[in-house]
């Protein structure tokens, strides 16, 4: 197929990028230690560790797992938010010729039992915070070891510093109460004194198990191999490369990474593609925090800062924002959902920085398309494909529809996913016969190959026939000045069939139901104005920001 897009993008940035230039993730992470050694790798509440600290405690919690007779390819949980035992535990696993296993802290026991049985992990790395939620279902499990941390290891800090990591208390459960455990600091120990074996890794092992689709069904996981995680590392590495260059050079790039590293898009575009560069990941454990947010940020002239929107209209939203200095703010890089307009423009007044936004999913690694990096031009769209990507917009029957027509987003590329572990029918199911991956997204690709995202197939509501598309109602009710977020839904409407609702978190605690409708009434066609209102103090979201229309959804269907 032809890639119309390649015509549009920046200069200098590559059609295709070469995966074979790594033999592994490790290879990219071991180049990274020794050619930046002095440099710090991560920060974490004012501690830091270099990227030789990141090497050596990597390397020695690598071997201690090896010791415990894990053979290579076997599965390792991470349980941890952002703090620094993260990516030592991920550069230790996948050193030692394992998979990482990405678990959500806050999951209850119910999901962590369903990922740990369904991935049949062998061992968890989990901090001391949510150890209670493993104790409860270990014993149901495939997992002989676990390592359990606390804040103190290395931060340094003398008791746990609870309310800044997670939103709620968790029963505190230390290495000595689960059988066979061993805090963090006692495995780093054993571990100084083994050495680490170096497998022999292939482009086509797998490197994580990226767990999807809990908002849709059962949770499944996404077999990323280190093939499909390089790929996205270096297509990421050259679209950013034309902001990047841009004056004020910078001489080493601070990541803000809010976004948990247990989710696809922190762990590709902070973490890892931040080693490659040597940069310096800011790691922020509770980014509802916005106050503690803010004052992190004021200590550091950050370069690079991937988020959702959802955390960008946070942040404009907290008093002293306007005060921090993004002088050398290169890239801004929204992706998770949809980034909308009024926040866009927020952003690059305050901080003179554009808001580029991407798409991508858990199954692809996840970048598959964004904006160029370095124009102030808001698009209104995800982009167009990045090196190495095809994009093919298809109906129901997966033929192509032709440019300006919606159908579903369909991907190929090396970053998409060898499959869902262990679930060939569920991998079938989303694959075309061609190789495309079929995202679920209903899209809309011009004549330059810019896609815009209209929908999910599943959230699309039908108003007497005609199809209502809740990312664009949703736009233009953030636009309204009183409005600090909203979600739109279909409810069930007897002269329509459906009618829109909007639930709405307001700013301006004035606003009325009537001048939400009256202000839609002046944007949007008349069947596609919310026909309900409903105000809330807050809105149910994934762990990484994103609205969950599906919870709004379920909400009405057990009230009626």
């Amino acid at each position: 197929m032809e890639r119309i897009w390649l015509k549009q993008y920046p200069a200098g940035v590559p059609a295709d990028i070469d995966v074979t230039q790594y033999s592994s993730l490790v290879e990219l992470l071991e180049e990274s230690f020794a050619k930046f050694a002095d440099r710090k790798a991560f920060i974490c509440m004012d501690k830091s560790i270099s990227y030789r600290d990141l090497d050596d405690m990597s390397a020695a919690l690598g071997a201690y797992l090896q010791g415990k007779g894990l053979q290579k390819g076997a599965r390792v949980a991470l349980m941890m938010p952002n703090v620094l035992q993260y990516p030592v535990s991920t550069a230790a696993v996948l050193r030692a010729g394992y998979a990482v296993v990405n678990v959500n802290p806050l999951y209850t026991p119910r999901e962590l039992e369903h990922q740990l049985k369904d991935s049949g992990a062998e061992a968890i790395i989990v901090l001391e915070n949510f150890a209670t939620t493993v104790q409860q279902v270990i014993a149901r499990t495939a997992v002989k070891h676990v390592i359990v941390g606390s804040m103190g290891d290395l931060l340094g800090f003398k008791g746990v510093i609870v309310n800044l990591v997670v939103r709620k208390v968790k029963k505190m459960v230390p290495a000595w109460s689960i059988p066979g455990a061993v805090s963090f600091n006692d495995a780093l120990a054993a571990g100084r004194g083994k050495k680490l074996d170096k497998p022999k890794l292939t482009l086509d092992d797998v490197a994580f198990l990226q767990y999807t689709g809990g908002t849709t069904g059962v949770s499944k996981g996404a077999t990323l191999l280190h093939k499909n995680i390089l790929a996205n590392v270096l297509q990421n590495d050259a679209w950013l490369q034309p902001a990047l260059k841009k004056p004020p050079i910078v001489d080493q790039m601070i990541i803000v990474c809010a976004l948990p590293l247990y989710h696809i898009f922190a762990l590709t575009a902070c973490y890892l593609l931040g080693v490659r560069a040597g940069g310096t990941n800011l790691l922020i454990p509770n980014p509802r925090d916005m106050a503690g947010f803010v004052k992190e940020l004021m200590k550091y002239q950050v370069s690079f800062f991937p988020a959702v929107n959802t955390l960008y209209n946070g942040l404009l939203n907290t008093p002293g924002f306007d005060k921090v200095d993004f002088s050398k703010l290169k890239v801004s890089n929204g992706g998770g959902m949809a980034v909308q307009r009024p926040v866009a423009e927020k952003w690059l007044k305050i901080t003179g920085c554009p808001l580029a936004e991407g798409y991508g999913l858990s199954e692809t690694s996840p970048a598959l398309t964004c904006n160029p990096a370095d124009t102030d031009q808001f698009s209104g769209s995800i982009g167009i494909p990045v090196p190495s990507t095809y994009i093919s917009i298809r109906d129901d029957d997966g033929k192509e529809v032709p440019l300006g027509e919606p159908g579903e987003i369909c991907a190929k590329g090396p970053q998409v996913m060898a499959g869902y572990w262990n679930r060939p029918e569920e991998t079938a199911n989303v694959m075309t016969a061609d190789g495309f991956f079929r995202t679920g997204d209903i899209g809309v690709m011009d004549e330059r190959g810019y896609t815009k995202i209209v929908d999910r197939k599943k959230d699309m509501i039908l108003v007497s026939g005609f199809n209502v598309y809740p990312n664009e109602i949703e736009e233009v009710i953030a636009s309204h000045p009183g409005v600090l977020e909203c979600a739109v839904i279909g409810v069930a409407d007897s002269k329509s069939g459906e009618a829109v609702k909007a639930f709405i978190v307001k700013k301006d605690q004035n606003l009325t139901a009537d001048d939400v409708i009256k202000y839609c009434g002046t944007q949007l066609t008349a069947y596609k104005v919310p026909k309900q209102i409903e105000f809330r103090t807050d809105l149910p979201k994934t762990n990484v920001g994103k609205i969950l229309r599906r919870e709004l959804r379920d909400e009405k269907k057990a009230a009626a």
